[in-house]
């Protein structure tokens, strides 16, 4: 039941907000081994002028992703596979053939089972019921 959050600036459209989002859901399945109908991306985006670099506002479009996971499901292997490949999809889809601003960032965050869930009940309460995680 991953979660990811995606800041980008400067703003897009809702056309690329979809593939992004299709996209970055795909790369979930493909290399973390998560179910697609329980994972969630939520885009934020940003005018450039809030996005800062170094205290300077940032010159090419930059992005960061967070996702979030149940602790010890994946190994660091599959870890850095994701956040390569997540890395070079939103410099495909975001930086129009040119590079992301070198700030930009993935982070893949773990949680305890017991302290997240989907469905009013917390992936500790799904594995103890061996309900689909």
């Amino acid at each position: 039941m991953p979660t990811l959050v995606l800041k980008v600036a400067p703003l897009q459209n809702p056309e690329r907000y979809r593939q992004l989002a299709r996209a970055l859901t795909d790369l979930t399945v493909q290399w973390l081994g998560k179910r697609r109908e329980v994972t969630a991306v939520v885009v934020d985006d940003l005018p450039a002028a809030r996005w800062h670099i170094g205290g300077e506002p940032a010159e090419h479009a930059t992005a960061l992703l967070e996702i979030s996971i149940t602790a010890g499901t994946n190994t660091a292997q599959e870890k850095a596979a994701f956040m390569g490949a997540a890395y070079a999809e939103l410099q495909r889809q975001l930086a129009g053939g040119g590079a992301l601003a070198e700030a930009s960032y993935v982070i893949v965050r773990e949680l305890p089972a017991s302290d997240w869930g989907y469905g009013g009940r917390t992936q500790l309460e799904r594995k103890q019921a061996r309900l689909p995680a």
